[in-house]
């Protein structure tokens, strides 16, 4: 009966002292995209995004994150002068576990240690599916199309049988910076920025070259076709009509590069526990000059 005594008692004081250092709370503000449609443009066409957090600091410097995080990226060709003319628009969800190296010591509660500015990277799963709008000038109806199941560059064709359809279900390299400010004895309020280094090319569903118009068109339908070469809704300024699908093996995209994207905003966490003193079971911790409320 002793020892079941003082297993409970163990068990009891490590659920608090987990509790003292967990914090559980949310993301709200805007994602992006970076690849073969916009290149290079930060913050190009931001859709709002949100999710949970939970954090267990493991020192005043380290902290082990998870996210569940989702958002919407879109990019237009339009907006670059690209006579491609290619669009897409998909939604992201993201499951990430992340470490954060604060730059000062802090702890959400401490009256001397509230404030340090911090980095972090981690590894992510995340899900997309690519979509496109499509105008049928045959049913005069719009639409949005599934992408990856159409193989616009061929995938799950006769023609190009080594191009297999991409997974919609990929890993990324999430890491960035942000800011975090202990409000009072419980709350964290905190601003960050992260980009993802994915391991696909297909987030736009652009990559590599054009298949052949009538091939594909053939072999996966006439909506496939017309959205994997957008180049004939466009008028030839030259003959004032519509301009010619692209040869088979021309470039569609740049295969050499990944696509990115990325969460920004505003955090705010909700310490699980609160003690006015802390415990033999607080190791690792630097209590003195009164650091607690």
């Amino acid at each position: 009966m002793k020892k079941i005594i003082i297993l409970l008692c163990g068990i009891l004081f490590s659920t608090y002292s987990f509790s003292q250092r967990s914090e559980i709370g949310g993301l709200i503000g805007t994602s992006y995209y970076l690849g073969d449609i916009n290149t290079s443009s930060q913050f190009y066409k931001p859709n709002i995004a949100g999710g949970l957090i939970y954090r267990y600091n493991l020192t005043p410097h380290w902290a082990l994150k998870f996210n569940a995080l989702y958002g919407t990226v879109e990019a237009y060709d339009i907006d670059f002068g690209e006579i491609r003319n290619l669009s897409f628009k998909s939604h992201i969800m993201e499951f990430s576990a992340q470490f954060e190296l604060n730059f000062f010591q802090y702890f959400t509660g401490s009256k001397k240690h509230r404030f340090s500015p911090y980095i972090f990277g981690g590894v992510a799963l995340f899900n997309f599916n690519p979509e496109a709008y499509y105008f049928n000038p045959t049913t005069l109806e719009g639409k949005w199309y599934d992408l990856q199941p159409l193989g616009t560059e061929g995938q799950g064709t006769v023609t190009r049988s080594s191009a297999k359809p991409y997974s919609l279900t990929q890993f990324a390299i999430p890491f960035g910076l942000g800011v975090k400010f202990s409000l009072s004895k419980s709350i964290c309020l905190g601003a960050e920025w992260g980009l993802r280094k994915t391991f696909t090319d297909y987030i736009d569903d652009v990559s590599t070259t054009y298949m052949d118009h009538t091939t594909l068109s053939a072999e996966k339908g006439q909506i496939a076709a017309a959205l994997a070469d957008r180049t004939p809704e466009l008028i030839d300024p030259d003959t004032n009509l519509p301009r010619i699908p692209n040869e088979d093996g021309m470039s569609r995209g740049n295969s050499e590069t990944t696509d990115w994207y990325s969460f920004a905003g505003l955090t705010i966490t909700f310490k699980l526990g609160y003690k006015s003193k802390p415990s033999c079971f607080d190791k690792g911790f630097n209590y003195k000059d009164n650091i607690y409320y």
